[in-house]
């Protein structure tokens, strides 16, 4: 029996279907590349819990950088989630599942393809997505769907189950805090290709302990932003 290909294989095959999810033209534009895990021996100094510290340390970054915008990594076990209950458990959530996207509030984002909207929600709790969208996609006749975190809250006005969005389209905006769950302006950009029955939320960050099943759920969202390097 033929085996099915993987959706991440489906996705990178046909690679030429996906525009870029921001307005800031960022596959042409320098970047910064933030190290958040452990090894970053600066973050010891810099408060995470206090977003004018944090949003602070991240604009410094990219500036002094002669960088347009700044990347939080996938797969990265972080050391930034210690201070928010929403990571907490009996093992806490550590592991990034999406790419963060450090760029100015207000910043459009765009449909990379075209979608409809899967679900939506505000998920207001402190280090939380804050106004959060899901889109469901179609390729090949498989579906898979795409998270977008840390929004704005009129990025939620008038949106509907359903509504269908062609590639380039702007589905919102970026937040700020407090809205976008008390970070400094971001947009966490996820794959999902089994939304196991949730609406408007998804886990972005998962326990060490289920770092692979959560990689096989959530592939590598490089597979459609294509930032070289």
């Amino acid at each position: 029996m033929k085996m099915k290909m993987k959706i991440a294989d489906l996705i990178r095959k046909n690679k030429d279907l996906f525009g870029e999810v921001l307005s800031i033209s960022y596959r042409n534009s320098p970047f910064y590349v933030f190290d958040l895990t452990s090894n970053n021996s600066e973050l010891a100094f810099v408060d995470v819990s206090n977003p004018d510290v944090f949003s602070n340390y991240v604009a410094g970054k990219i500036v002094d950088s002669g960088s347009t915008f700044g990347i939080g990594r996938y797969n990265e076990n972080r050391l930034i989630y210690n201070y928010s209950t929403v990571f907490s458990g009996s093992e806490r959530r550590t592991v990034h599942l999406g790419v963060d996207m450090w760029v100015p509030p207000g910043t459009e984002v765009l449909a990379p393809m075209s979608s409809r909207v899967h679900s939506f929600k505000n998920n207001d709790g402190n280090g939380d997505y804050g106004p959060t969208i899901i889109l469901e996609h179609e390729i090949g006749g498989r579906t898979f769907y795409t998270l977008y975190g840390h929004l704005s809250l009129n990025s939620l006005n008038n949106l509907r189950v359903g509504q269908e969005f062609d590639r380039g389209e702007v589905i919102g905006w970026v937040g700020d805090y407090p809205v976008n769950g008390n970070w400094p302006s971001h947009l966490h950009f996820q794959i999902i290709t089994d939304m196991q029955d949730r609406e408007g939320d998804f886990p972005g960050v998962c326990k060490v302990s289920d770092r692979f099943r959560f990689a096989a759920i959530c592939p590598d969202p490089n597979i459609i932003l294509q930032i070289n390097g």
